[in-house]
C-alpha cells in the first residue's frame, strides 16, 4: 500500500515543475494559430522569465516576410516583464480583413532574444456572424379514440322545414298621383285661366264704353 504523504509530495513536485516550466519560458497562450479575430482582442501569454531586459508586441501581414524588421507594426512594448498572464489588448477594427501573424519579440540582459510567432490568424471584422438555423420539427399530436356506445341508437328529432304565411299586398295610397291624373288636372286648370281671362276683358271693355 502506497505511502499517501509520499505520494501527495510526488504530485506537487510534479506540479511544481511544470508550472516553474511554463514561467520560465515567454509564450503566447492565445489566441491561438488559425483563429478568427474581431474587435478588441485580448492577448495573453508569459514575459515573467529570467535576465528579462525588454519585449515587443508585434503584427505582420502573413503575406510579408515575417524576417523582415520593417514588416513588422508594434502593438506594445514592455521594459518590464509582465506579471499577469492578460498582457495586451489587440485593436483589430483599425486594420483591414485578412490574414495576419503575431510576433512577440523578448530581448534578455545578456544580448539574445527569442521571437514566439502565431501566424495564420483571421481578422474578419466585416464579415457578418454565422447566424443559427432552427430546424422546425413536426409535433405529432395524438388524439384518443372517442368510443360510441352501441346498445341503443340515439334518434335524432326530425327537422320540419317552417311554412311563411303569403305577404298581403298593401291598399293603394288614395294620395298617390298619376300621370293620367296629373294631364287632367292640368287641363282643367288652363280652361278656367283661359275662361277668367275671356271675362276680364269683356269687363275692361264694357268700362270703356
Amino acid at each position: 500500500m502506497l505511502n499517501l504523504p509520499i505520494v501527495m509530495f510526488h504530485y506537487l513536485l510534479a506540479f511544481s515543475l511544470i508550472l516553474f516550466a511554463q514561467t520560465a519560458e515567454p509564450s503566447i497562450l492565445t489566441p491561438q494559430t488559425g483563429q478568427t479575430l474581431r474587435g478588441q482582442v485580448q492577448i495573453t501569454g508569459n514575459l515573467d522569465v529570467d535576465n528579462f531586459s525588454s519585449a515587443e508586441l508585434a503584427f505582420a501581414y502573413s503575406a510579408s516576410n515575417p524576417a523582415d524588421n520593417f514588416a513588422w507594426f508594434a502593438i506594445q512594448t514592455f521594459s518590464q516583464p509582465a506579471k499577469d498572464s492578460a498582457i495586451a489588448v489587440w485593436d483589430t477594427t483599425l486594420l483591414t480583413d485578412g490574414d495576419y501573424t503575431l510576433r512577440l519579440r523578448v530581448n534578455f540582459l545578456d544580448g539574445t532574444l527569442r521571437d514566439i510567432l502565431v501566424s495564420d490568424l483571421k481578422i474578419r471584422n466585416d464579415v457578418p456572424l454565422p447566424t443559427e438555423t432552427h430546424t422546425a420539427t413536426a409535433t405529432l399530436t395524438l388524439t384518443p379514440d372517442i368510443l360510441i356506445p352501441t346498445s341503443t341508437p340515439t334518434r335524432l328529432p326530425e327537422v320540419t322545414t317552417p311554412i311563411f304565411p303569403s305577404p298581403i299586398p298593401l291598399p293603394t295610397n288614395p294620395a298617390s298621383l298619376t300621370v293620367p291624373a296629373l294631364y287632367s288636372t292640368f287641363g282643367r286648370g288652363a280652361l278656367i285661366a283661359f275662361v277668367l281671362f275671356v271675362l276680364f276683358s269683356l269687363l275692361l271693355r264694357l268700362r270703356r264704353n
